[in-house]
């Protein structure tokens, strides 16, 4: 017997772009999912939650990736996942006008979409900034190869938000702000910055000023699931806003807090437009 079982939009990017949703910023997902059950379920709940969901693809006998994750008591949640169409999604598949024309574009989960380590998708990211969008980056995976692979996207992203496994396995650092620092010299000068989520100690900024440190909020966690995505998503609703970075950071973790208090990765969500005029 369980205590209840929820379905939700998930990961680096369908739950960061509900997370937004919920924020008040007008949002557009770009992805690719099976022409299965899963993915009409995932459309109906971005679309209900307010996501712009005319950029998903359908792939003709694919699986919609999905994980199931069993949390526990600490709010632990070891998973089971399938990668699904999202590995094939190619620049092809990415209306130019969605990403010139947006004041952000959040990249999530470029580890496991193989098809966008295209030259081309680079070119549009930079034509991109150049006009003035920024743009973010998370990871999904902590697999050492992938690590080392989507380091190519590094001199074409303005914030880069890894957990503290991956900055390590992406930067080879044996601690967090020598992975923070060396992967911002990775990046474009100016302006950029590298934020490593730490879980209950925050998080860390490394950009051109230094280090800085955003401590998190002492709340009860019932699950993590989705506190990452709600931390890029909070950061990218702050740039926006046009918050510093420290100041986009807290309204970040502010939001990741909420959803540490709930099951699944959209709990806590009422109210976070009001959490963000706040901010």
């Amino acid at each position: 017997m369980l205590e209840q079982i929820r379905v939700t939009a998930a990961g680096a990017a369908a739950a960061t772009a509900v997370d937004l949703a919920a924020l008040g910023v007008p949002v557009a997902s770009v992805g690719a999912i099976g022409d299965d059950e899963l993915g009409d379920l995932l459309v109906m709940m971005m679309g209900r939650r307010g996501v712009d969901v005319s950029g998903i693809v359908r792939r003709p006998g694919e699986q919609t990736a999905a994980s199931i994750l069993p949390i526990r008591p600490d709010g632990g949640r070891p998973s089971f996942h399938v990668p699904g169409a999202n590995l094939g999604l190619s620049t092809a598949d990415v209306a130019r006008e969605t990403v010139l024309g947006a004041r952000a574009v959040h990249l999530g989960g470029m580890d496991v979409t193989w098809g966008l380590y295209d030259p081309a998708f680079y070119a549009l990211l930079d034509e991109a900034r150049a006009a003035g969008t920024i743009v973010t980056m998370d990871l999904l995976s902590n697999m050492p190869d992938l690590m080392q692979g989507v380091r190519a996207f590094l001199p074409h992203v303005d914030y880069l938000l890894p957990n503290e496994e991956q900055a390590l396995l992406m930067s080879g650092a044996t601690g967090v702000e020598e992975a923070a620092s060396a992967l911002l010299a990775l990046m474009p000068e100016g302006t950029s910055a590298v934020l490593v989520t730490l879980g209950a100690d925050g998080s860390l900024i490394a950009d051109a000023e230094g280090l800085t440190r955003v401590p998190a909020l002492d709340v009860p966690v019932v699950d993590t699931t989705g506190c990452g995505d709600a931390y890029c998503a909070g950061f990218v609703a702050g740039l926006v806003d046009g918050h510093d970075v420290a100041g986009a950071a807290r309204l970040g973790t502010a939001l990741a807090a909420r959803v540490a208090g709930g099951l699944g990765s959209d709990a806590g969500l009422d109210g976070a437009r009001e959490l963000r005029d706040e901010k």
